[in-house]
């Protein structure tokens, strides 16, 4: 038997299958002006007759009739970061349009959370936008920033922001200069927020961002905690959403 986690992001949607044991199959799609038909077109393209049970997660949850359960995109992110990293004990998750920090107990439950849906400042949005003013792709972030100085952006409005970097780069400032900047200040944003919990231990940095080494480095200096991450970090909430699953079908063939 296998479980389908599906998690309905701002900006991807992803899907995860479980087998009990392990992560058998993930995938990923962008989450269209009509995120009820990115979720229907995931489950189409990842459903078996092996899947016993169905999870829905994030923004989109209440849009795929077919889930069997509709479970948060906190609990979500918890369980998967726990499957993925189980000596973590907080995760801070950057998405495409908001940024959560979830604290959890060394059972690795949730006993508290902050979630900042509000502002896109400080979230993936909000980078890759200043990457098109920048007209270098995120995707080689690590590489565009390397050896450079980081410039103090001061602004972190997105309106705002747009306008101190074309006015930097009015004066001539290097873009890579510019863009470690970013980095810097959208992970000191995101420590600050962090920070409200009370984290001790390790931190499992989750979400699209968690792919580049640069974004992990510069979290752990303004956390001044252990950052770890996975290449699946960005499916944490997926993966969470297929464990759930599978656990709740065992509940119901006992």
């Amino acid at each position: 038997m296998l479980s389908l986690g599906i998690d309905s992001g701002s900006t991807t949607t992803k899907g995860a299958l479980f087998d009990g044991t392990n992560i058998v199959r993930t995938q990923v799609i962008p989450t269209t002006s009509n995120p009820k038909e990115s979720m229907r077109r995931l489950y189409e393209e990842m459903h078996t007759d092996q899947v016993g049970y169905v999870v829905a997660t994030g923004y989109g949850r209440e849009l795929l009739p077919q889930a069997d359960k509709r479970v948060t995109e906190i609990t979500c992110h918890a369980r998967g970061a726990a499957f993925l990293c189980p000596k973590t004990g907080a995760v801070v998750d950057i998405g495409g349009q908001d940024s959560k920090v979830i604290l959890l107990d060394r059972d690795r439950n949730v006993v508290d959370f902050l979630m900042n849906d509000k502002c896109a400042a400080g979230t993936g949005r909000f980078i890759e936008v200043m990457m098109r003013i920048l007209e270098e792709d995120l995707k080689n972030i690590d590489q565009f920033v390397a050896g450079k100085h980081p410039v103090n952006i001061t602004s972190m409005c997105t309106v705002f922001a747009e306008s101190e970097i074309v006015s930097l780069l009015a004066q001539g400032v290097d873009r890579g200069d510019i863009a470690l900047g970013i980095i810097q200040s959208i992970c000191k944003r995101t420590s600050f927020f962090a920070k409200r919990l009370n984290l001790h231990d390790t931190v499992f940095f989750s979400g699209g961002l968690a792919q580049f080494p640069i974004f992990c480095r510069t979290l752990e200096e303004f956390l001044q905690l252990p950052v770890v991450t996975h290449p699946m970090a960005q499916l944490a909430g997926a993966i969470g959403a297929s464990v759930i699953g599978y656990q709740k079908a065992k509940q119901i063939l006992k």
